[in-house]
């Protein structure tokens, strides 16, 4: 491991989509930089992203895909009624198609300009490699252009002289170093794994009624110390939701039970009541919004039987599964996924041969669950669900002869705010004055949403909210140092 610099120029907290992109411009403008991140590996949950939301890209032009910054953010502030900060909306709007072709320039692959949920623009650009290779292409940016890169060192404290931001304080191996700058990013990933945070903030449990992925050690540390040094909160309680069936170490990513049970087929809650018009299951925020409001003992229920099978592996699915699995993929190894769980004890499905043998299994009063079936099952023969108003297209009767149930959890990627920015991200204090030379991006900062993350006209603006706050903030970082 690299030695602990005394001062540096500019330190950034977090080597995830913000933080490295942000080293690399400040970099490339002249900067000296240092990144610290508490993990041991880099990037975070950038890792994981497929795509990046932009518009009026030169993939979109070649495609001839019209779809205008305009139109965005005018989507995007009506998704929010208007609760997102306008001005900050705006600038990342009007830099997304910049940081793709900046992306391009340095190495990134983007594989098409698509869609991410049906009946939205074509804003989704697809990354070859998924998130990774865009955090080891950055990476070796970075450490080209000299920048430290110092894994396993948490920022811990800022230091502060005369209100401006001097230095910071770091973990070294359990022994405390200061470090002396002229300017911070705080780009530490939000507070997914903060148990306390999440209950006060949300109101969910962490683990029982809300399960995090892929997210590792993110406590808040950057939101935390930003706060200590005088900055005003934003935006704390939204979370990235959504419903994933099953979820679980026995299960791997994107199975075909997960495939068919996000179809939108069945849905009840743990006492057996159907909860929602289940085409929403399109549209991640919607379905997790309503997931998250029934699911409070921890999840609800998707049901399916031999019929419902059947029809998938003839026809295809109707919901893509990320990128990886589009409309028209055929689930045929399901049936023998779902005999392996069950024989392997997971608990997290169920089997029968009658309705009343499956509610037994789920703990549902049998009574219940068979009225919601029969209700519709009459809604699937009539074409009209008269309680939900359903597609009917997507009305198919549950027949059996064997009946399925697989849970469904609350799930999020992250939580997306904390502390409050302007369009330049640079802080705010809670009179809404700049803290000098504190910035901040990506998950730890707040305002680019309402209450509920805008997924309809905007497939991939978490991340792009990350990859553009932090090279807005190094630009903003450069002008501030002025080199």
């Amino acid at each position: 491991m690299s030695a602990i610099p005394d001062r540096t120029d500019v330190v950034v907290a977090g080597s995830g989509a913000a933080g490295m992109i942000s080293a690399v411009t400040l970099a490339e403008g002249g900067a000296n930089v240092v990144v610290f991140e508490k993990q041991r590996s880099l990037g975070g949950t950038a890792n994981f992203l497929h795509g990046i939301f932009a518009v009026e890209s030169d993939m979109q032009r070649q495609r001839f895909i019209e779809t205008t910054r305009d139109e965005a953010f005018r989507s995007i502030m009506d998704y929010s009624h208007w609760k997102a900060d306008p001005w900050l909306v705006r600038a990342i709007i009007d830099e997304s198609s910049l940081t793709i072709r900046w992306m391009q320039e340095r190495g990134v692959v983007f594989t098409d300009a698509t869609i991410n949920m049906i009946d939205s623009p074509r804003t989704y650009h697809v990354v070859k490699g998924r998130g990774e290779a865009i955090i080891r292409t950055l990476a070796l940016l970075a450490k080209s252009k000299g920048v430290g890169i110092l894994p396993g060192v948490p920022v811990t404290g800022l230091l502060k002289e005369d209100g401006r931001i001097c230095g910071v304080s770091v973990d070294d191996g359990g022994r405390e170093a200061e470090v002396a700058c002229k300017a911070v990013m705080i780009a530490t990933g939000g507070f997914a794994n903060n148990r306390e945070w999440i209950k006060k903030y949300s109101g969910h449990e962490l683990d029982v009624n809300l399960v995090p992925i892929g997210n590792t050690g993110k406590m808040g540390d950057g939101i935390r110390m930003a706060w200590e040094a005088g900055a005003a909160e934003a935006g704390i309680g939204v979370l990235e939701l959504f419903r994933v069936a099953p979820v679980g170490p026995e299960f791997s990513t994107y199975n075909e039970i997960e495939i068919c049970a996000m179809q939108p087929d069945l849905w009840v809650t743990a006492s057996g009541k159907r909860f929602c018009d289940e085409t929403i299951g399109f549209w991640d925020t919607h379905v997790g919004n309503a997931n998250a409001r029934v699911g409070r003992n921890g999840y609800t229920w998707s049901l399916m039987d031999d019929s419902i099978f059947g029809g998938l592996m003839r026809d295809g699915i109707a919901k893509n599964i990320s990128v990886e699995f589009l409309p028209g993929y055929k689930p045929v190894n399901v049936l023998q996924e779902i005999q392996a769980a069950i024989d392997n004890g997971s608990t997290e499905l169920v089997a029968a041969d009658s309705l009343e043998e499956l509610a037994a299994k789920m703990g549902t009063d049998p009574v219940v669950l068979r009225a919601t079936v029969d209700d519709y099952n009459d809604a699937c023969s009539r074409g009209h669900d008269r309680l939900f108003a359903k597609d009917r297209k997507y009305l198919r009767p549950l027949l059996g002869p064997r009946y399925y149930a697989v849970k469904a959890r609350t799930v999020f990627l992250g939580t997306m705010g904390g502390i409050k920015t302007n369009e330049h991200m640079e802080v705010l204090d809670k009179k809404e004055a700049v803290i000098p030379g504190l910035y901040a991006g990506g998950f730890d900062a707040g305002g680019m949403y309402g209450d509920s993350y805008p997924i309809k006209g905007s497939s991939g603006l978490a991340s792009a909210f990350a990859f553009n706050s932090g090279r807005i903030a190094g630009r903003s970082i450069l002008s501030y140092l002025a080199i």
